[in-house]
């Protein structure tokens, strides 16, 4: 599991913010401007993804779930029930895909589940391979995380296969640098003990 690094530096003294309404105005612009700067740090603009034929959706509309699965199974992952794709499109807080508009289907994909506050996990970061290699996976991590750290979130996770691990470093993604190791439920592991 990677975690979003994000810097923090102890302070030698205790900080106390005191709040007041012109504070907060002064806290919210700072924090609308460095939102602003994130954007405008993307690798490639919705201008430029637009001028190859790309187009950028950050719902569900018009996504072809059988598409979509088309490229899951394309990077290794295994053929799903398209309903249940839904169900999970529908309960995941933020995604975005990237249509190649001559084809009109999926060309990249990743989405992201979470509390809404705290923490998020980024899921089926997928590129179909034909496209791989021409900045789309950035594409859609860079503006997936810009949007969680739009909402607050700071505390971001996700799982990757090994093979990948230096795509997502890059983009911010460390080891968590606490020594956290994720854990994974095993049915396999429960009937071995019956």
């Amino acid at each position: 599991m990677l975690i979003f690094n994000s810097i923090s530096v102890p302070l030698s003294t205790p900080l106390v913010l005191k709040t007041t309404p012109q504070r907060n105005a002064v806290v919210l612009a700072q924090k609308q401007q460095q939102t602003l700067t994130a954007l405008t740090n993307l690798t490639i603009s919705d201008e430029a993804l637009a001028s190859r034929g790309f187009a950028l959706h950050r719902t569900i509309n018009k996504l072809d779930l059988d598409h979509l699965n088309s490229v899951f199974v394309a990077v290794g992952f295994p053929r799903r029930d398209t309903d249940k794709i839904r169900v999970a499109l529908e309960n995941s807080d933020a995604l975005l895909w990237i249509e190649y508009e001559k084809a009109e289907r999926p060309v990249a994909f990743a989405r992201a589940t979470g509390d809404g506050v705290f923490n998020a996990i980024i899921w089926d970061v997928v590129v179909d391979p034909s496209f791989q290699g021409i900045g789309l996976g950035k594409a859609v991590m860079e503006r997936l995380v810009n949007v969680l750290l739009e909402k607050g979130i700071t505390n971001i996770a996700l799982y990757s296969e090994p093979r990948v691990l230096g795509f997502y470093r890059p983009l911010g993604f460390v080891a968590d640098p606490d020594g956290i190791r994720g854990m994974v439920y095993s049915r396999r592991t429960q009937k071995k003990k019956r």
